[in-house]
C-alpha cells in the first residue's frame, strides 16, 4: 500500500520507528464525514481518552498524481509525527505539525528523485505555487500560510545540499530538526 511505503521512506529519512501502522488508522469518507470531517481531503483525526490516544486518517485513495501523492504524504506525516510526540509525552501545534508535513513533503520527493529530479522546480511548486482553500477560517489561512512560509525557507537551504548529492549532511540536518522541541524547531526553521 501507498500509504505505507511513504511511511517506510519517512522513517528511513528520520532513522525513526513509529509504532503504528498507518494503513491500520485509515477511515473511509463516510466515516470521515461521521467524525465531523469533510471526508473530500486528507484529514488526521485525534481524540484523547485518558492515557490513550485514537487516530484515524482520511486521505483519498483516488487523489492523482503528483498532488495526490503530496496528500497521502501530508497524512502520513502527520499521522507519524503525532504518534512519535504521544510517544515522548510532548505536546504538538498544529503549526508544528503542518510545517513538519510541508518539509516531509519536499524531503520525500527530493529524495525519490534524487539522481533526476530538479530540486529547484519541485521547491518553486511545492511552496510557490500554492492555493489555498476559500472555505478556511482565518486562523486556519494563517496557520497554512505560516507553515508554508517557514518551511519554504527552510526547504530552501536545503537545496544546495540535494543539488551537490550530500546526502549525509542532508539527512543529519532533516533528522536533528525532526527531533528537536516545538519552540527550538520553529526557530530553527525560521532561520533564527
Amino acid at each position: 500500500m501507498l500509504l505505507d511505503r511513504i511511511q517506510e521512506h519517512l522513517e528511513a529519512i528520520y532513522g525513526v520507528r513509529c509504532e503504528l501502522k498507518v494503513s491500520d488508522h485509515l477511515v473511509d469518507a463516510d466515516a470521515a464525514r461521521a467524525l465531523g470531517g469533510r471526508g473530500d481531503r486528507e484529514e488526521l483525526f485525534v481524540h484523547e481518552a485518558g492515557d490513550a490516544l485514537e487516530l484515524g486518517l482520511f486521505v483519498r485513495s483516488d487523489a492523482p498524481g503528483f498532488d495526490g501523492f503530496c496528500e497521502a504524504t501530508e497524512g502520513v506525516s502527520h499521522f507519524m509525527y503525532l504518534v512519535r510526540a504521544a510517544e515522548l509525552g510532548r505536546h504538538v501545534s498544529l503549526l508544528e505539525l503542518e510545517a513538519q508535513a510541508e518539509i516531509d513533503k519536499f524531503a520525500t520527493c527530493a529524495l525519490l528523485g534524487w539522481r533526476h529530479g530538479d530540486v529547484r522546480t519541485l521547491h518553486e511548486r511545492l511552496f510557490d505555487r500554492v492555493r489555498y482553500r476559500p472555505d478556511l477560517s482565518r486562523d486556519e489561512r494563517w496557520r497554512y500560510e505560516e507553515a508554508n512560509r517557514i518551511a519554504r525557507g527552510y526547504c530552501r537551504r536545503l537545496v544546495e545540499l540535494v543539488l551537490e548529492r550530500r546526502l549525509e549532511p542532508l539527512l543529519s540536518e532533516l533528522r536533528e530538526t525532526y527531533r528537536m522541541g516545538a519552540e527550538a524547531k520553529l526557530l530553527r526553521l525560521s532561520g533564527a
